[in-house]
Order: structure tokens, then sequence, then C-alpha cells
């Protein structure tokens, strides 16, 4: 998918209005206050061709920083949101806020904005676990960061 492709998704979930019930999506996963748009991913691309899984990582770390670029030049500089904290938080018990919680689980960190009254996120999560795995990943939520 191009870098326009990805605008036109993030501006189309900007624009729609929240589920009641959390639920799979075209895109991805919503529920309310928030839609996420599954942009990039592979899981365990595994050995068969490590050139093509190398490839194809380098491709979505490519795709990210297009989209970060055009994203800031749209809503300036983001915030870089570590979500470490949120994660030994839900860890320790503490009830943390869709899709925050899922996002912790899933990301290091994220670059976020704040745009017309919604938060915009976008995250890139670059695995090793038992063979290489990438996710590339587009939020729109009213839910505040906890």
């Amino acid at each position: 998918m191009s870098t326009a492709r990805y605008l036109a998704l993030i501006d189309l979930l900007r624009a729609q209005g929240f589920p009641a019930q959390r639920g799979r999506s075209d895109t991805g996963f919503s529920g309310p206050g928030y839609h996420t748009a599954e942009l990039s991913a592979a899981d365990q691309l595994g050995d068969d061709d490590a050139a093509e899984a190398l490839e194809m990582r380098e491709q979505c770390v490519a795709e990210h920083d297009a989209l970060l670029a055009v994203l800031r030049a749209k809503w300036g500089e983001p915030q870089v949101f570590s979500l470490w904290s949120l994660l030994e938080r839900s860890i320790a018990g503490e009830e943390i806020p869709a899709p925050w919680e899922e996002l912790s689980a899933r990301f290091d960190c994220l670059h976020i904005w704040w745009a017309d009254g919604r938060w915009i996120a976008l995250g890139l999560a670059l695995g090793e676990a038992e063979g290489p795995s990438y996710e590339l990943m587009a939020v729109v939520t009213e839910v505040d960061p906890p």
C-alpha cells in the first residue's frame, strides 16, 4: 500500500463514528472510542527466504518513515509516547483503557498527534522472536493516553 492510501485510510477513520462494541473491522479492530488500521504486518516470516523476509521488513520500515514524514507535515512534530509503563501497570493489575492496553502489548512506543479532537497514533514493531516479524499500525481514538 502506498503512503497516499495510508493517509486516506487514516482520514477515513478520523471521519467515522466509533462503534458501541469492540469488533473486527475492514482495517483492524474498532471499539468504543477507537479505530485501528493494520497497515502492514507479517508474523514469523520464517527462514524459507531470509533475503525476501529482510526485504519485506525494510519495506515496512520505509513505509513507516514515509508516512511519518507526511503526518509531520500535516500535524507537526509528534509526541513520542512510550508504552512500557502502561504495559507494566497492566501486568500489575491496573485497568488500562482500550485501545492503549492492547497497544502497549504490541508496541514499545508510538508517534502521536492531537488533531480535531482525536488522537492519531502510528506504531512500528519489529520483532525477532522465533523469526523476523513486523507490524505497522495506525490508530484513531478519542480516548486520552493514560
